[in-house]
């Protein structure tokens, strides 16, 4: 089975992460594993508590096929964890590494988006806050996730296509993602 570690930090933002958490393991066989910083206890930013006992030191021996960085506050201060040298470190190992929201700022200050296709919340969310950011050239408005080089971006407005585009970077079945995003989408059709 594939695996996907969900990267939540204080103050995560409660639907980034639900789809992939949700759907993952129960309907796609796909083994979903929650790390933080530090390990203990987090609050979402909708006031859900998590005991999350797993550091982002375990993702070493779990070499998952894909590290989800999910979006919050945190991530636009100074209080935000530096995980440059361990998402490069994974992602150089072959890992997919996909961050939503403010998550992207994990991946630009990793210097990850430089020389690939990405989105995130705007252009200037990521100049501003991405620390030594230099991907703007590559910069994609777009409402969608966007996927190049093993790397996966989206807005925080597309936590449907950030968990379908995880889902398809781990092996899942098109057609099964196809129609997980349809069924999603149905509510928005006609």
């Amino acid at each position: 089975m594939p695996t996907i570690a969900v990267l939540l930090t204080q103050g995560f933002a409660d639907w980034e992460y639900a789809l992939i958490g949700g759907t993952g393991s129960p309907f796609y066989g796909v083994t979903i594993c929650y790390v933080t910083p530090t390990p203990g206890v987090i609050t979402s930013q909708g006031g859900l508590q998590a005991n999350i006992p797993h550091s982002v030191d375990y993702l070493e021996d779990l070499a998952p096929d894909a590290i989800a960085i999910i979006g919050g506050a945190i991530w636009e201060t100074p209080d935000a964890p530096d995980l440059a040298g361990l998402l490069r470190a994974h992602h150089d190992g072959g890992a997919t590494i996909a961050g939503i929201c403010g998550g992207t700022l994990a991946l630009a200050r990793a210097g990850l988006l430089d020389q690939v296709p990405h989105t995130s919340n705007d252009p200037t969310f990521l100049s501003t806050h991405g620390g030594g950011y230099q991907g703007a050239a590559q910069y994609k408005t777009s409402a969608r996730a966007v996927s190049a080089d093993r790397i996966i971006t989206a807005p925080g407005t597309a936590p449907v296509g950030f968990a379908a585009a995880l889902f398809r970077a781990v092996g899942v079945d098109d057609g099964q993602v196809d129609q997980l995003e349809k069924m999603l989408a149905a509510e928005h059709i006609g």
